[in-house]
């Protein structure tokens, strides 16, 4: 949350001229609704398994980058299917970071609490090892611009790819 995968991965995208899907968009373009009015009326199990079947639809397509929620991973189910299925690429970055960039987004429901810092770090504690397991690829974001990440990236999957 926070890290830079919607614009990311518009970017490189673009630069392999191929299509870009985010799970969330299209989830809200599927539902008619926004992400926290489905956290609202479906909880957050509600918007897992909407993010889950739009994840196994996307995943069939070829020549696309599909960034999905971060949260994607925390079904196994999806773990998998992007494991078979894709190159997969984590966006990694500070909490201090991920906070800067995502204290005043009101579309954000898990960090509509008290303390959002908080959230986050609880949010990090239980997700970065399952990033960093699936990763093909991982690249730091912080104080980083967008070409810059865009730049390394590009440059960290052609040296994969030869």
């Amino acid at each position: 949350m926070g890290a830079g995968k919607t614009t990311i991965g518009r970017r490189i995208a673009q630069y392999y001229e191929c299509e870009f899907y985010d799970s969330d968009r299209v989830i809200e373009e599927r539902t008619g609704v926004s992400i926290p009015l489905i956290f609202e009326l479906e909880g957050e199990e509600g918007f897992r398994k909407r993010e889950s079947d739009v994840i196994s639809d996307l995943i069939t397509k070829d020549n696309i980058v599909l960034a999905t929620g971060g949260g994607a991973v925390l079904l196994e189910k999806n773990r998998e299917l992007m494991k078979d299925s894709a190159f997969i690429i984590f966006l990694n970055a500070s909490l201090e970071q991920l906070y800067k960039r995502t204290s005043r987004d009101k579309n954000r429901p898990l960090l509509q609490t008290e303390n959002p810092k908080e959230k986050l770090q609880n949010i990090l504690d239980e997700r970065l090892e399952i990033y960093k397991s699936i990763a093909d690829l991982e690249i730091v974001t912080d104080n980083q611009s967008i070409n810059h990440t865009v730049n390394n990236l590009i440059k960290s999957i052609s040296n994969i790819k030869n």
